[in-house]
């Protein structure tokens, strides 16, 4: 298991009411004996953006809801600043959760989603609906606060539902695949809006996606989990370019696993040169079996032949250079890198 601080200044109108949070030794068994959390240990550092991702099954989700208090942990201890959380109920941690679906109930107004959970506590109509407003307004709905659910676009919708979220003040924002419901496009967009409003309210944010692009976009560190435990803990950069093990390689995709006589090594798919080597550089035969335009570039894949015996590699040609020297399907090719280009893989 593999863990490091995550670290970030935090800066922002709130950043004052942001909190850290610390798993230690967290667990979530069922009955029947399957683990969906095993023991992991995460310290999220107070202000700062952390994703969690995995495939499905990986455990992201639980350890995202045991945070919030919608799943009970099986052993082990949950921490915001210097308070053990783990036994408290949802509504006295101090978190708010984003849910995928959104959650807006569809006959309310915006005004009155936002506004819901201070009718539940009794707060007058004209005081909850002024703060509700207020909220509306920071996240550039305000004009749109007597429109039903039904009337706005996704990533609307979304604006609704932070807005909400932050009506209790909340130390900790929790977000469970809170883009997978929009289009590529309005996905994009709303990414760069979830990261400025993290910025600008100073909160702790953990998001779980299964999106590698997302994370990389957003966090100032990525939890990569596997079969319930944390495989890799860190920045996008050192995620990217130095993945601990073969399933961090393959699961950030952009490199190719490859079996040397120095052992298990990760080659990046923009490292890999066609062509012949240059002197004293390593290098792999193959044959291409795919060629795929991309604009910008073009992706190849070739079978070629490790240590091991046949393998599949991607390499990702700039577009002028193939265009230059373009290959074709079934043709032999040379592949080479820089000895520096390759990171070396645990076993």
């Amino acid at each position: 298991m593999w863990g490091m601080d995550a670290s970030k200044t935090s800066s922002g109108p709130v950043a004052s009411r942001a909190a850290g949070i610390e798993l230690i030794a967290l667990s979530k068994r069922y009955d029947g004996g399957s683990v969906a959390v095993n023991a992991i240990d995460l310290r999220i550092a107070e202000g700062s953006y952390c994703c969690l991702l995995g495939p499905s099954g990986c455990g992201k989700s639980t350890t995202l809801r045991m945070i919030a208090g919608h799943e009970s942990v099986s052993s082990g201890d949950i921490l915001m600043g210097s308070r053990n959380i783990t036994d408290l109920p949802a509504a006295a941690r101090g978190t708010a959760m984003m849910f995928q679906s959104f959650a807006l109930f569809p006959h309310l107004t915006a005004l009155d989603n936002v506004a819901f959970s201070l009718k539940m506590k009794g707060v007058a109509r004209a005081e909850r609906q002024q703060q509700a407003q207020a909220l509306l307004e920071r996240v550039a709905m305000g004009h749109l606060a007597q429109r039903l659910p039904g009337e706005l676009s996704g990533g609307q919708q979304q604006r609704v539902a932070l807005a909400r979220a932050l009506m209790n003040h909340p130390k900790v924002l929790l977000l469970d695949e809170p883009l997978s419901a929009l289009d590529p496009f309005l996905r994009i967009q709303m990414r760069a809006e979830l990261r400025r409003w993290q910025q600008e309210l100073g909160l702790t944010f953990i998001h779980v996606t299964h999106s590698q692009e997302e994370a990389m976009a957003l966090a100032d560190t990525m939890v990569v989990m596997n079969h319930g435990v944390i495989e890799q803990v860190g920045s996008p950069h050192q995620i990217y370019n130095r993945p601990v093990n073969e399933f961090v390689a393959r699961f950030m995709g952009g490199h190719n696993v490859l079996r040397l006589p120095q052992g298990l090594m990760a080659v990046r798919n923009d490292h890999l040169q066609l062509g012949s080597p240059a002197e004293a550089c390593p290098s792999l035969g193959g044959t291409v079996t795919d060629v795929e335009y991309q604009g910008t570039h073009v992706l190849l894949g070739v079978e070629a032949v490790d240590q091991q015996g046949a393998t599949g590699v991607t390499v990702m040609v700039p577009e002028a250079r193939f265009a230059e020297h373009p290959v074709q399907l079934g043709q032999a090719v040379s592949l080479w890198w820089q000895p520096q280009q390759a990171h070396a893989l645990a076993a």
